[in-house]
């Protein structure tokens, strides 16, 4: 009997679901089983272990956040504006997700970095990617005169990252009748700091 051909990625992709919802603590094997449609065995030939699945959805996550990357390298626009929107969607994307998932990353985080070098890498390269993108853009800015030279574009991208993460949290925590508005708050004061 042949064994059912799949593609690894799309594999990452379906785990990545279940981790994202579940927490990395709390997915079974089971659930990944589930989740993916694969055997025990062919999930264990393929990634090692549970924690080499979770790595590979990592990486696989960074996909999901290119489009945010993706962003702040659009031409001839605003870099504030660029922020906003960058904001505006994090804050769409947690108020419209029923699941409350927040971010895969930032879950990894407070669940595994302090724990997993390998995790803390991944997670790393992550906040390093957006971090890059958003330097590059308040260089811009500073540089066409819209934001202040004065403040240094490495420590204000730092800032914007640990705002989105912020954010993320904050969604998960806030009452649901004052959520959007929280939210809203943080955005306005966090633009002021540009």
């Amino acid at each position: 009997m042949r064994t059912k051909a799949f593609e690894p990625d799309e594999i990452a992709d379906a785990a990545m679901k279940v981790f994202w919802q579940r927490g990395y603590a709390a997915t079974s094997i089971q659930d990944l089983v589930d989740g993916t449609g694969l055997s025990r065995s062919s999930l264990y030939s393929t990634f090692e272990n549970k924690q080499g699945l979770y790595q590979q959805a990592l990486r696989r996550y960074q996909a999901v956040t290119q489009a945010n990357v993706e962003l702040l390298a659009s031409p001839n626009s605003s870099p504030k504006a660029l922020i906003r929107q960058l904001l505006m969607r994090i804050v769409e994307d947690e108020l419209n997700d029923p699941l409350r998932r927040g971010c895969l990353v930032a879950n990894a985080t407070l669940e595994l970095a302090g724990q997993d070098d390998a995790v803390a890498e991944l997670v790393a390269y992550n906040f390093q990617r957006l971090q890059r993108a958003l330097e590059k853009l308040i260089q811009h800015g500073q540089q066409s005169g819209e934001l202040d030279k004065a403040k240094s574009p490495q420590a204000l991208a730092r800032f914007f990252v640990n705002t989105i993460q912020g954010l993320r949290v904050l969604s998960k925590g806030s009452p649901v009748n004052q959520r959007r508005q929280c939210l809203l708050d943080v955005i306005d004061v966090a633009l002021d700091t540009l």
